[in-house]
């Protein structure tokens, strides 16, 4: 079965607030290499696919903040989305500790047939939906494993990560959610900046407020946890919106 590329939720919803979600999905599309990536079922269901429980959280997030969610359909082994096209780390020859047979091989022509199916179809929706207001605020919602194999423990419940070029919003929400008593990290474990990832071609490039969130996976492995994860989100992105004069 052909994989949509996206999808978007509430497109007719009012509010400022766009929430995106680029892993939501392990989906591979029939036409790369039958539908399977050559890894094991267990490896499909790790991070390293897609961001475990993140589609919950935005879906539930857009719901509270009554806006639209834009969210791909593609596992980011096949190609990631949250990547430029120029990125060397597009496609994923390995993860984590895992091969990925079906990327082994994966030449310029190859790559540029994913990108023309998948990752830009992606981004034009995307573009189309934050341009739909001339004052939209994206949001991003991700999340990360526990734990790399072979690396230390990840500490923080939630993370915001942020660019030098526009921390506006970035900051006083890093702030609000460590006065709520979270363990909150401040560009962790990743850093907040790629020249081309989602952020810098719709927030970044475009002048407009954005933050990305990353929440631990362990804590939205369920739906309860989703939930619970978008309710304790929602009121207090509204708070530091309003705050900030934006």
């Amino acid at each position: 079965m052909t994989v949509q590329p996206f999808h978007i939720l509430g497109a007719e919803r009012p509010s400022r607030w766009l929430v995106t979600c680029d892993h939501a999905t392990n989906h591979v599309p029939d036409w790369v290499n039958g539908g399977d990536l050559g890894i094991a079922r267990a490896d499909m269901e790790r991070h390293i696919a897609y961001d475990v429980g993140a589609l919950g959280v935005a879906e539930h997030l857009a719901d509270l903040l009554d806006a639209p969610l834009v969210r791909s359909d593609f596992s980011r082994l096949v190609i990631d989305p949250n990547r430029g096209d120029d990125d060397p780390t597009l496609v994923m020859k390995l993860y984590d500790g895992t091969m990925i047979p079906a990327n082994r091989r994966v030449d310029a022509a190859e790559t540029e047939r994913r990108l023309q199916a998948l990752w830009r179809p992606y981004h034009a929706a995307l573009e189309a939906t934050a341009a739909r207001r001339p004052d939209t605020v994206i949001c991003a919602i991700h999340s990360y494993t526990p734990c790399l194999r072979g690396r230390a423990p990840r500490p923080w419940e939630v993370a915001v990560l942020h660019s030098h070029k526009d921390s506006r919003l970035a900051l006083p929400l890093i702030a609000a959610l460590r006065e709520e008593g979270l363990i909150t990290g401040d560009n962790e474990p990743y850093d907040g900046h790629l020249d081309g990832d989602s952020i810098d071609l719709h927030a970044l490039q475009k002048g407009r407020p954005n933050v990305l969130i990353e929440v631990r996976n362990d804590l939205i492995g369920t739906p309860e946890g989703q939930h619970a994860w978008a309710a304790r989100l929602a009121p207090i992105l509204q708070r530091v919106l309003a705050a900030s004069g934006l």
